[in-house]
């Protein structure tokens, strides 16, 4: 017996420290001289490297550009956004501080982590391996305990993706489509996207509008972040567009290619949708991934669809396709994670919903698009409640964006989430420029007003939500009492919400007042509630303190 327990304790550290061990972090073999690329500030707000720059609108965007090889273009980059990029790292490791207090567990997912992502350098390609590297030589020590600059920063790749596969957390429901031909007011391709990856709005805070002239490949515009080299939004000088969605899979036990490099490398080296889906069919991903490409030369869009063990090109018959975050195409037809997710998620709703709005509004325009993005009802106009999963615009959007592959042009929104001014670039114009930018790229007169009506009356309402919500949850926890007057201001402030009567339950529960808590309960049950589960957690509450 004794021999047995010692094997159940010591087998599972010799293997974790086996996996540890094993690691293979790839780094690339390449000198680079931080020095060489020192900026030059022009207050603060605009920093240049030779023709490479990097400059805070008056919106509060940034807006840059970067050429060159992988290690000149990373290591410009570091240097050009280097307050930012600590700035994300810090926010990012607040973040996962908030949900994981202590330093011993905080270590343990470090190594938890890379044994995860062990073997993911081996499938990222050397190119942005060494753009990675390079970057992160300007990256801050503060945080070695989490590894070295190179490592993080590799590993942040892939965070973006376990979030995905985290989907009931609500770090992830992206919405996005698009039309042409009579679909589309000039015949032409537009395409409409929501990235609604949330970890917190500081995060969202610096967002760069970035322009990527690399020595190999088409040039092209990325919305991203600090640090961030692989693409979440983006559209080349071909005129072909790339946008993700998150789709349900089974949890990964260990990395592959994070989804971002994925959509980078096809943006660099793509022109046309089988390009795109020639590309995606040599790359292992480790989740499932609906990737919408646009693009101008072929005058329509599909959704590449891939999952670690499979791979699918979804072409619409009509002239508009819509992406939320289940696969649509006959090959996952009996797929049973897509199955349930298609049975127990929100991704459904907010099809259906996408599908109306086009369906009303067709043929559609750039402001019409904006007013898609910025919606915030549900189904025959039902009223969700602010925040609701449901929606278009669950106010958590790091960017809203809109395409017109034919003529390059985008529109980037601006804080707070889509409701700010939404900002027009004529890529074109952009790349035909020599010079370092030192104003704005935006083109004004074509940019879209700010929803001026959502930020006087709904904006202040989803920041009273969030606050009321917080406070009451963190007397919960800590076994505090909760003012009732508190709890009717969270409910009259935002009172089609299921969660704010999902939240006045427990909290009646708590107290004792179990009639009460029916009560609450059964009105959260009469609003719209994003996921079976969550349905099913308020029905067993119900059931459990209904008969004491």
């Amino acid at each position: 017996m004794a021999l047995l327990v010692g094997l159940v304790i010591v087998l599972p550290i010799g293997v974790g420290a086996y996996l540890y061990h094993t690691v293979e972090l790839c780094e690339p073999q390449i000198e680079v001289d931080t020095a060489a690329y020192r900026p030059l500030c022009v207050g603060d707000s605009l920093r240049i490297v030779g023709r490479n720059t990097l400059l805070r609108n008056r919106y509060g965007l940034w807006e840059g550009r970067i050429a060159g090889s992988a290690s000149e273009r990373g290591a410009v980059l570091g240097r050009l956004a280097e307050p930012e990029i600590a700035y994300q790292e810090q926010v990012f490791v607040d973040q996962i501080r908030r949900i994981i207090p202590s330093d011993r567990y905080l270590w343990l997912l470090h190594k938890l982590t890379l044994i995860f992502n062990r073997h993911m350098a081996q499938y990222i390609p050397e190119e942005y391996r060494e753009e990675i590297y390079a970057l992160s030589a300007s990256c801050s020590h503060e945080f070695d305990v989490l590894g070295s600059p190179y490592a993080r920063q590799l590993n942040y790749h892939a965070a973006h993706d376990i979030g995905h596969a985290m989907q009931e957390y609500m770090l992830v429901g992206c919405s996005s489509f698009a039309v042409w031909g009579a679909e589309s007011a000039d015949g032409e391709l537009l395409v409409g996207r929501n990235f609604d990856f949330w970890v917190g709005d500081d995060f969202a805070r610096h967002k760069i509008l970035l322009l990527v002239e690399p020595d190999a490949g088409y040039r092209y515009a990325s919305v991203t972040w600090p640090g961030m080299v692989g693409v979440l939004s983006g559209m080349n000088e071909r005129g072909l567009t790339v946008t993700i969605n998150a789709s349900k899979g089974a949890i990964p036990t260990a990395s592959a290619t994070p989804i971002s490099i994925l959509t980078r490398e096809i943006l660099q080296y793509a022109a046309t949708i089988e390009e795109a889906y020639a590309i995606a069919q040599k790359r292992q991903t480790f989740v499932s991934e609906s990737i919408l490409v646009a693009s101008a030369e072929d005058g329509c869009a599909a959704i590449i669809e891939k999952s670690p063990d499979a791979i699918a090109l979804y072409r619409p018959d009509g002239e508009r396709v819509i992406s939320t975050n289940h696969y649509q195409s006959e090959h996952f037809a009996s797929d049973p994670a897509n199955r349930e997710n298609i049975a127990t998620s929100d991704s459904p709703y907010r099809w259906a919903r996408l599908k109306e709005l086009l369906d009303e509004l067709s043929p559609m325009t750039p402001e019409k698009a904006t007013s898609v993005l910025r919606n915030t009802k549900g189904v025959g106009e039902r009223a969700l409640g602010l925040t609701n999963e449901k929606a278009l615009n669950q106010c958590i959007a790091h960017h809203g964006v809109i395409f017109q592959p034919a003529q390059r042009r985008l529109w980037l929104s601006t804080e707070p989430w889509q409701a700010g001014r939404m900002l027009c670039y004529e890529l074109d114009e952009l790349f035909a420029r020599e010079e370092a930018f030192d104003r704005s790229m935006v083109s004004e007169h074509l940019s879209i007003e700010r929803d001026t009506a959502f930020l006087r009356t709904e904006y202040p309402r989803v920041m009273a939500h969030r606050a009321l919500s917080k406070e009451i949850r963190q007397l919960l926890d800590a076994g505090q009492s909760v003012d009732p007057a508190l709890v009717d201001s969270l409910c009259r402030n935002n009172p089609d919400y299921y969660g704010v009567y999902l939240l006045a339950g427990d909290v009646a529960a708590v107290s004792g007042e179990y009639q009460r808590a029916c009560e609450a309960w059964q009105r959260a049950l009469a609003c719209e509630i994003p996921r079976l589960a969550e349905k099913e957690a308020i029905e067993q509450k119900l059931s459990e303190y209904g008969t004491r």
